[in-house]
């Protein structure tokens, strides 16, 4: 009868681990995900450093693939030279915004480094330009996703230059015990957390 009771709870000590990271996974997901959308609303509202609204973005580098950072594009201030903030993508629209939807380290405003804990790491991410797709597995060495007024649409570059081609993008956490999940950037604005790996 103790050996029943042994190996019944030795089954249930191992479920309940794979189940913790399994847990600890899909957490970390979710909050990738809440950062996306955090730079989301920061973007779609409109907050301002100095005196006019920016947009904010994610960055994600494949040399750090245990952190990423929010931060707001303020640079370059001039907006004539990029078409990423302007209405319509239009360089020098009237409504155009400072900076070029690209992380640049001591110029943008970094407003939080996210650091993942639990061995998990970004392990792939895509952009998805109306040819295809472009990960980090073939050669993307950083991904920026961007939200600025008026559009809710994500503003996405590509190892360090915006590219009006790449509507959509995703990464891909995973853990060292096991397990992927993905989080999708749709052309819309939408954020959904998947199963999967990128598609």
């Amino acid at each position: 009868m103790s050996g029943i009771i042994v190996v019944i709870t030795g089954i249930v000590f191992v479920n309940q681990s794979t189940f913790n990271k399994t847990l600890i996974l899909s957490n970390t997901a979710y909050d990738i995900a809440l950062s996306i959308q955090a730079a989301e609303t920061y973007g779609m509202g409109g907050h301002s450093v100095g005196i006019s609204p920016v947009g904010y973005g994610l960055h994600f580098d494949s040399n750090f693939p245990k952190e990423y950072k929010l931060f707001a594009d303020i640079s370059p201030q001039s907006s004539s030279g990029s078409a990423c903030h302007a209405p319509g993508n239009t360089q020098g629209g009237l409504d155009a915004q400072p900076g070029n939807c690209v992380y640049d380290a001591g110029n943008d405003s970094l407003v939080l480094t996210y650091g993942l804990g639990n061995g998990i790491s970004i392990s792939e991410f895509c952009a998805y330009p109306a040819w295809g797709k472009y990960c980090a597995s073939t050669g993307l060495t950083s991904l920026d996703v961007v939200f600025s007024r008026p559009n809710a649409a994500p503003l996405i570059s590509t190892s360090g230059a915006y590219t009006a081609s790449a509507k959509s993008a995703c990464l891909a956490a995973i853990s060292p015990q096991g397990g992927i999940r993905s989080v999708v950037i749709s052309a819309s604005g939408e954020i959904e957390v998947r199963q999967t790996a990128c598609p």
